[in-house]
């Protein structure tokens, strides 16, 4: 397509006076076009630096590629959505369902969901393997999950995980009784130098900083109910940080070991995850900025372990 800019653009970065000349396209996925040599000038010589300075009255030829899924092809799996308008949707996650497709789950995840149920119709911000998605939650952990279908709601949704706008409430069932009834754990983490599937608390600058506020809900037997609200959103966050405290979610295979008990109620359960569940999740609509708030019962699963452990 052919883009003309005007000299109102004078002196402005390349980047940002295209993304003002295409408010279709987002400046992020721009920035990606422009390194990748799609924008040419009209002498077809190949632009590359996005903070190039715009003189003005300048033309340029900009080729978007169509949407490439890749390996990711468009599955009929059942979702739960709970709310979708035509730039994000959010949908509640069962446990069990990977989020986008890696080495061991190369379908069956919720990106093959959701190209079925949007006919294409995601944010080509996150790729060709990760459409749409803005975070995510483990493959076992259930709840509420936002997903972009335009690169502009990608990129608001973005700036305010990026800001730690974003409200998320978990609820986790974990190991012992917290002697205090609430608390703050600030500690970095980082991928374990020794086992790569693994986060850990890390000192010395390394790391990036996690802070997890916790409250206990409710004592159980030998276990409690928990509530965590994320000031950050860090992979295995909650789990890291409860199981430095010494009370790790009730069936977590990496970070806790249950008690010889809570072990024989999980297996007569058949409960076979970490006992987490993203309960809440509120956050400003990129595009109409009206404030979202979304809530998630916990589901039947955890409920029923939670009965069980009732004192």
């Amino acid at each position: 397509m052919s883009v003309e800019l005007l000299p109102s653009h004078s002196g402005w970065r390349l980047d940002r006076a295209l993304a003002d000349a295409l408010p279709t396209l987002s400046r992020e996925r721009l920035k990606a076009l422009i390194r990748s040599g799609s924008l040419q000038s009209m002498a077809s010589v190949a632009v590359r630096d996005p903070a190039t300075k715009v003189r003005g009255n300048e033309a340029f030829q900009l080729t978007v590629p169509e949407p490439t899924p890749a390996h990711n092809v468009p599955q009929d799996i059942p979702l739960r959505i709970v709310f979708e308008d035509e730039h994000l949707l959010v949908v509640d996650k069962p446990a069990g369902l990977v989020v986008h497709p890696a080495a061991g789950n190369p379908d069956g995840t919720l990106v093959n969901a959701l190209l079925h149920h949007c006919g294409g119709s995601l944010s080509g911000i996150g790729g060709v393997a990760r459409p749409g998605i803005v975070h995510r939650i483990d493959k076992d952990t259930s709840g509420l999950l936002v997903v972009a279908k335009t690169d502009v709601a990608h990129e608001g949704l973005a700036k305010q995980f990026a800001v730690h706008s974003i409200d998320r409430r978990y609820l986790a069932i974990v190991k012992g009784r917290p002697k205090t009834s609430e608390g703050t754990v600030d500690a970095p983490l980082a991928r374990s130098s020794t086992n790569r599937k693994k986060i850990s608390i890390v000192e010395g600058g390394r790391g990036k900083r996690a802070v997890t506020h916790w409250r206990r809900l409710e004592f159980l037997r030998d276990a409690a109910l928990v509530e965590c609200r994320l000031e950050t959103g860090r992979t295995h966050q909650v789990r890291v940080h409860m199981a430095s405290l010494g009370h790790p979610l009730l069936g977590d295979p990496v970070y806790g070991r249950s008690a010889k008990s809570s072990s024989e109620l999980l297996k007569r359960l058949n409960f076979h995850r970490q006992a987490l569940h993203a309960a809440e999740l509120g956050f400003v609509h990129p595009v109409t900025k009206n404030r979202l708030s979304f809530a998630s019962g916990m589901p039947a699963d955890m409920q029923e372990l939670f009965t069980a452990l009732l004192v």
